[in-house]
């Protein structure tokens, strides 16, 4: 397994660089003129120019790059030029925000999509098998933004049932103590059981929205799964050998259907993070993906550059758990490491 993991780490490498050069590219591609922006419209071109060669800008492209990777050796990812903050500490104070919300939408994707999936793979034909047509289908269909508008217009405007769509926290409750950086813990660390509330309550409806975007692939891949692990040779002997139905489909059947699913949720995941983009803007999530947007229109390379890095170990991260994840779930796996 330990072989298996440092040779995963080692693909990861040649990623990581590749990320690095096309975001560089990428960002130095983009239309407008970052100089331009902070010297103002009424700026001369004379002003204009000499920001630029404050920025840097004004040196080859090349020289750079090789300006950018030497500060990424040291961990500095740059200056932020709207917020004159550095962007690793702008990035490590938002990042949990993005994490508690995604997390959460995947954990209620989850507890839904799958029991769904089983349940429609063990009694095809029936009713919950439709409802898990007709609800994978919607989720596929209805675009992630679309679907957090709806949800406020319905549950904020019409019914008044969830609170303004204004950040983490309501403006009677008070941010707890930091030491996770996820609300819902700080606040039960901290025994404020109202900041507890007031932090689920602006959770839900994003999250919600973020699990009904997510949900439709994870119970697809259940059920297509499960259905094929249930007609296979393994399951038959079992079911012939007097086993109980649930033993059956609890200890045989989905054990083995779990692989693909699994490689579902490393898909999804990163599926979400792009997601959480648009559903930080729908609700003013103070994560990084509204970060980034804001530094995307300012032409602020560096915000931008640091988001996709960070988005991209977070990737390698992630399929190093899955990897771990298969050879917990099947043992060949950690054989053939």
């Amino acid at each position: 397994m330990l072989a298996m993991i440092g040779k995963r780490l080692l693909f990861a490498i040649p990623s990581l660089i590749g990320v690095v050069i096309v975001t560089f590219l990428l960002t130095r591609a983009l239309p407008g003129d970052p100089a331009a922006y902070f010297a103002g419209p009424a700026a001369t071109k004379e002003a204009v120019d000499q920001i630029r060669k404050k920025l840097g800008f004004d040196k080859p492209l090349i020289e750079q790059f090789v300006r950018y990777t030497n500060d990424l050796a040291r961990g500095d990812l740059g200056t932020s030029l709207t917020t004159g903050q550095p962007v690793a500490a702008e990035l490590r104070n938002r990042l949990p925000a993005s994490a508690e919300l995604t997390l959460l939408g995947l954990v209620v994707s989850i507890v839904i999509a799958i029991p769904l999936g089983v349940l429609a793979a063990t009694r095809p034909g029936s009713w919950i098998d439709h409802l898990c047509r007709v609800t994978t289908t919607a989720g596929v269909s209805l675009p992630v933004f679309f679907t957090g508008l709806v949800l406020v217009y319905l549950f904020y405007f019409r019914l008044g049932w969830s609170p303004a769509p204004l950040g983490r926290l309501d403006v009677f409750a008070s941010a707890p103590p930091t030491v996770t950086g996820f609300y819902l813990v700080d606040t039960l660390i901290a025994r404020d059981f109202e900041a507890f509330r007031s932090a689920l309550s602006q959770l839900i409806l994003p999250a919600v929205t973020l699990a009904i975007f997510s949900l439709a692939p994870i119970a697809r891949m259940t059920r297509a799964s499960m259905l094929a692990v249930l007609a296979s040779d393994f399951v038959r002997t079992a079911r012939a050998s007097g086993l109980s139905p649930g033993k059956v489909i609890v200890t045989y059947a989905f054990r083995n259907a779990m692989l693909p699913v699994i490689t579902t949720l490393s898909m999804v995941f990163s599926f979400l993070l792009g997601a959480n983009v648009l559903v930080e803007k729908v609700f003013a999530w103070p994560g990084i993906g509204s970060y980034a947007v804001e530094a995307l229109i300012a032409s602020d390379f560096a915000p931008v550059q640091g988001f996709v890095l960070t988005m991209a170990v977070m990737y390698v991260l992630l399929n190093l758990l899955i990897d771990i994840l298969y050879g917990v779930i099947d043992p060949r796996v950690r054989l053939e490491g």
